[in-house]
């Protein structure tokens, strides 16, 4: 029989003296997650009711400011809270962050059961976060100053008609939370999107680095290991503060259940060293008390290899998938697809194995457990390679389509757009917008607004968009159309009163 190396338990190699008393400040956290939700709620409910509202408080609103230069709430509050990450540490996590809020939820459903999910600790995946982080608020500074483009003029919209035009829609939020507030725990762990997903973690990481808030230890320490027993950031407490003094790992979120759960009140919260100074001085001797972490890696370099490669294919087969799917729900999909080949290679390869709580396989007998779960994972990966054959056709027609658009003599390329816009249709498993859109634009360039027309109505049947109405009032227009034609641009300003073209041609036709 071959042994195998499992993956470790969050408190495994911890030494343990007693059980670990509940923190108080657990429920505190909860009230305080609890009312963000509420607060959401609030802002919504303001929203429907009188029509206009404060812009979403979203990080992810921070985009329009780079890119558009339009100054909103979400990136006033953005900027705000890593001034206060550079001073009081990562906090805001722990405690304001919904979906934080629902990995804690699920985490403490699934231990409520008897369950308690195993951290996966892999070396590559950790760099998802910060790339994530790059690609959401740099690389578009960077696409246009490449391209020559003029930078934006900011201007301040600290209010919206339109609050839900940058969210997924009701579906898509609830797959996005399902996802990464609860598939991502059962399968990397307590905060596992934290870990492995999330863009804005990954900056207010670095601001923690830091920072002087930290979480300190005293002499009255005995190492007991409780801290690191309840703590759900997967931060091996008792080995960093015995080697550096403080907690230094970006990944703590100040939640204090460890400072709250240590029988000898030996941690608390104050002010320090930030990281970079405390590391510098473990190495120069100061604080180098005992061995480093004993929390290993779970992946050999081939399964770390393994995890990146499909974790790069997943992402390019979800990310905007069907012109739907939303870049953070896109991380939590690639990272599942990540572990599932892991997983998969791992069933197939080993007589025993063993994945979080479940026995898969034992004597080269796969068990009842094994045998459903590898075949959910290989489905899984072929839904991956599913989408991402989606993808390419849908890439490769908008890619041909742009290039016939700038030269209307190239043939071939008029030929790519139709076929590889057509095949993303035909192998789609959902509704796809943007490629009856497309191939809309297509016809409606190559002549043919008969043939464009039903490609968008079925494309505002999927999603009801003031451009595509434009669009639509335009094709009428073409074919006699006028009355209907007026209407949509109407419709197109009811959804969008500041859009021009619309408002050109209501103008122009209402005469």
């Amino acid at each position: 029989m071959t042994a195998t190396r499992e993956l470790p338990r969050l408190d495994s190699h911890v030494p343990r003296c007693g059980t670990p008393a509940r923190s108080p400040k657990s429920r505190r956290r909860a009230v305080a997650l609890i009312a963000v939700h509420l607060l959401i709620v609030a802002h919504v409910a303001h929203w429907k009711v009188t029509g206009a509202t404060l812009t979403p408080l979203e990080p992810s609103e921070a985009m329009q400011t780079l890119e558009l230069g339009w100054v909103n709430a979400g990136f006033v509050v953005f900027g705000l809270l890593l001034v206060a990450t550079l001073v009081f540490g990562r906090f805001f996590c722990g405690w304001a962050c919904h979906v934080v809020a629902y990995q804690d939820l699920c985490a403490w459903l699934l231990e409520r059961a008897g369950l308690r999910p195993r951290p996966l600790r892999v070396r590559l995946l950790r760099l998802v976060p910060i790339g994530a982080a790059l690609y959401m608020f740099v690389w578009p500074s960077v696409a246009r100053a490449w391209s020559g483009a003029p930078d934006p003029e900011f201007v301040t919209r600290f209010t919206t008609s339109s609050f839900w035009r940058t969210f997924p829609g009701p579906w898509m939020a609830a797959l996005t939370i399902a996802v990464d507030g609860a598939l991502v725990v059962w399968w990397m762990g307590a905060k596992g999107f934290c870990t492995y997903g999330c863009p804005y973690g990954a900056l207010f990481g670095i601001a923690d680095r830091l920072s002087p808030g930290r979480i300190l230890v005293s002499d009255a320490c005995e190492g007991c290991g409780h801290c690191t027993a309840v703590c759900t950031s997967n931060v091996r407490v008792h080995e960093e503060v015995a080697t550096f003094g403080q907690v230094v790992d970006p990944g703590c979120m100040k939640c204090l259940d460890c400072v709250n759960s240590c029988p000898k009140q030996a941690l608390r919260f104050g002010f320090a060293a930030p990281t970079l100074f405390a590391r510098l001085r473990a190495k120069l001797g100061a604080g180098a008390l005992r061995p480093p972490s004993t929390a290993r890696p779970d992946l050999s370099w081939g399964e770390e290899l393994l995890a990146a490669l499909a974790f790069a294919g997943g992402l390019f087969a979800f990310r905007d998938l069907y012109a739907a799917v939303p870049f953070l729900l896109a991380l939590g999909l690639a990272t599942l697809s990540a572990v599932a080949a892991v997983v998969v290679v791992r069933a197939l390869r080993r007589s025993d194995f063993r994945w979080q709580w479940s026995e898969w396989r034992a004597g080269g007998r796969f068990t009842r457990a094994g045998v459903l779960g590898l075949a959910l994972a290989l489905a899984f990966l072929v839904f991956t390679a599913h989408a991402g054959a989606v993808q390419y056709h849908a890439r490769r027609g908008e890619s041909a389509l742009d290039r016939w658009l700038h030269d209307r003599s190239d043939a071939a390329a008029a030929r790519g757009a139709q076929e590889h816009l057509e095949a993303t249709l035909a192998l789609g498993l959902f509704p796809d917008g943007r490629a009856h859109n497309l191939l809309a634009v297509y016809h409606f360039r190559a002549g043919a607004p008969e043939k464009a027309l039903p490609h968008l109505e079925r494309a505002l049947e999927i999603e009801r968009t003031a451009p595509r109405l434009v669009a639509l009032a335009r094709i009428l227009l073409q074919l006699g159309r006028r009355d209907a034609a007026l209407d949509a641009a109407r419709q197109a300003l009811r959804l969008d009163p500041e859009d021009a073209d619309a408002r050109r041609i209501v103008t122009t036709e209402a005469r």
